[in-house]
């Protein structure tokens, strides 16, 4: 039976899927008619692509042994009568795994060596380099086999202590690092893909499932990236326990801070399920530990969800409704569901304010063409019985109108090289190469701080430093869009031109992502997990991830202002060149008139055919600002519904 989670993310997919029709359909009619150019024909394209392989992550987080793969198990892969991905007692999740589908490629399971930690790269950037992963191919049509397969991600393996603490996989604190004969059991693996035909995964949905806490503070990337971008986090944790202090460390130091959207599950409530208690007494126990756990994370209480991830597997496996009713699982659903809506609404926000000043200065222009064409029109019928003598006057007219107008595009043009100009000097602040000398200047610096304190000094002034650049930069941009907006309110009053604003050019969320980036810098440096590491693991882990986050953030604004620049009077600059056709093909098409008057009617068969193909592009407009305009409301009332 589909379930209503499941429902509602096809519908989520058919609502993506019409979006994305929308816009190949306004791409595909733009680009023969030359509309745009290359460059904005190339950011169209990977806007598209970009849309069409969006997915909306869920992590689900905890320490270990609060059942997360079972949950995953329960929301996902009962219809497999068994359990698919390993859980038991004890650790099991490993390391961290991805499951996802990518329909371009068969299914797999791609296993990344836990060597690669001896690297300076981060899992993100291994991502694009699949030689370096371990691939096992997916058998969809044999579970067992597809069990076994996966099973893989809870491998581990002995290594001697050094080697261990070489790879900053030994805690001699922790229980579980158990010392046999001079070695211990590490993680085989650092990541793990999974590419899984699943009807929820191929609509747009992502699993992350997360390792327990020590693992957490092993491996950065996990807390300062992966787990940030999320969109929306299923914290477990234990019925009979409650909120332990490594479940609040976990809560307050990486998801609290930085997740938008976060559901606290309660899971094994079974255990709570006692043969000698009434169902009153059982439901009043369970209220009192929803209540204490919504007060102690801080949660609206309705954010607190009770679940046994054990009995909803099997009672979906044995297709025992009562028992999945009773394990809550449901509920679970439910509040996955209501996050599609948020997802839609930034899909949709995101189209509108990226792709709608095209469509709108498109279609603008199109009118404008549509009346100047009906305005010569109107003109050369106006000349059909006159003499010479008065195309002779409005030729002589309309030839000083191109001579001003050929001055004053000029005029625009000297402009437009110093808005390239002053991009130019923006882009030097973002030049990779810079950032990274800078970045390398502070690495040779921590080479021997092997305190976190003083690493905390350091990554203090990176920060600093990386808040001045973009300091510089937002003044820059705003500079920038001063001169922008000046050229399109000055065509506008004084060519009649549509009036556009021009493309926003918002830098501020880049501003307020390196705050968060350095809150979370500080919340890591000052984590006792942190400091029960090996400090040289910890200071060349966490200082490549936290740089390769910066430099990423570097390389979106580089790519942001490199992208508006093009994009920041691509629309004035269309409108020129069509009102400059415009002009010349009236002159010409009166000076043939003066020259033979009986061409005449040869030019307004001509302009009566280009009026009637205009006419048919601004209806093909209408109707695809229609469809772009519907998946918008549709997504701003779903989440106001929700």
């Amino acid at each position: 039976m589909t379930s209503t989670l499941e429902q509602d993310l096809l519908q989520y997919q058919r609502w993506r899927d019409r979006l994305l029709q929308a816009l190949e359909t306004f791409r595909a009619q733009i680009e023969p008619g030359g509309e745009v150019d290359v460059q904005q024909a190339l950011w169209m394209y990977d806007m598209l692509e970009s849309l069409r392989s969006d997915r909306m992550l869920i992590a689900f987080l905890a320490e270990f042994s609060r059942g997360k793969t079972e949950l995953i198990n329960a929301l996902f892969f009962s219809s497999y009568k068994r359990r698919l991905l390993p859980s038991g007692i004890g650790r099991t999740t490993m390391c961290p795994t991805e499951i996802f589908h990518d329909p371009a490629e068969r299914p797999y399971l791609r296993l990344l060596p836990i060597e690669t930690r001896e690297t300076d790269d981060t899992v993100s950037a291994l991502k694009r380099r699949p030689i370096e992963w371990i691939q096992v191919n997916l058998d969809m049509d044999d579970s067992d086999r597809l069990a076994q397969a996966l099973a893989k991600v809870v491998e581990s393996k002995p290594v001697p202590v050094e080697r261990a603490r070489e790879l900053g996989l030994y805690d001699e604190a922790d229980p579980a690092a158990l010392v046999v004969d001079g070695k211990v059991q590490i993680p085989a693996w650092r990541h793990a893909l999974v590419n899984f035909p699943h009807p929820m995964l191929t609509a747009g949905l992502a699993i992350l499932d997360t390792p327990g806490l020590n693992a957490m503070g092993t491996e950065p990337e996990l807390t300062l990236s992966t787990i940030p971008s999320a969109h929306a986090v299923m914290f477990l944790l234990a019925t009979d326990t409650g909120v332990t202090r490594t479940d609040l460390d976990l809560w307050q130091r990486i998801v609290q801070p930085s997740v938008s959207q976060a559901v606290a599950v309660l899971n094994k409530v079974d255990l709570m399920w006692d043969e000698l208690k009434s169902d009153r007494e059982i439901a009043a126990s369970l209220a009192g530990q929803v209540d204490t756990t919504a007060r102690m994370l801080d949660l609206p209480r309705a954010q607190v969800v009770p679940v046994s991830a054990q009995k909803a597997l099997i009672g979906r496996i044995r297709g025992d409704t009562a028992l999945v009713d009773r394990s809550g699982i449901e509920a679970v659903e439910a509040m996955i569901a209501a996050m599609i809506p948020e997802r839609r609404r930034i899909i949709a926000d995101r189209v509108a304010r990226e792709f709608s000043p095209v469509v709108e200065s498109t279609y603008e222009s199109m009118l404008a063409q549509l009346r100047a064409t009906r305005s010569e029109l109107a003109e050369m019928r106006g000349f059909q019985g006159k003499n010479r003598e008065m195309v002779k006057v409005m030729l002589d007219k309309l030839e000083r109108d191109r001579t001003a107008y050929q001055t004053v595009a000029q005029n625009f043009r000297n402009t437009h090289a110093v808005v390239m100009k002053q991009g130019v000097t923006l882009q030097a602040n973002l030049d990779p190469a810079l950032i990274d000398s800078i970045c390398q200047g502070y690495r040779r610096r921590l080479h021997d701080q092997l305190f976190t304190i003083r690493l905390m000094r350091v990554m203090q002034e990176l920060f600093d430093h990386f808040g001045r650049e973009t300091t510089k930069i937002l003044s820059y941009a705003t500079q920038i869009k001063s001169v922008v907006d000046t050229l399109y309110r000055s065509f506008h009053e004084k060519y009649g031109f549509a009036r556009l604003s021009p493309p926003a050019l918002e830098l501020d969320a880049y501003n307020d992502t390196m705050l968060r980036l350095k809150y979370r810098t500080s919340a890591f440096c000052s984590s006792p997990m942190t400091v029960m590491q090996p400090q040289g693991m910890v200071i060349r882990k966490f200082y490549d991830q936290m740089v390769a986050e910066a430099r990423n953030l570097f390389s979106q604004v580089s790519s942001e202002v490199e992208a508006w620049l093009r994009r920041a009077l691509s629309p004035l600059m269309i409108q020129m060149r069509e009102h400059e056709e415009n002009l010349d093909r009236r002159v010409n098409n009166l000076r043939e008139v003066y020259e033979n008057m009986r061409s005449l009617e040869g030019r307004i068969e001509e302009l009566d055919g280009r009026q009637a193909q205009l006419s048919r592009r601004v209806a093909e407009l209408e109707e695809i600002r229609t469809a772009l305009a519907q998946p918008m409301q549709a997504a701003r009332i779903g989440a106001r519904a929700a």
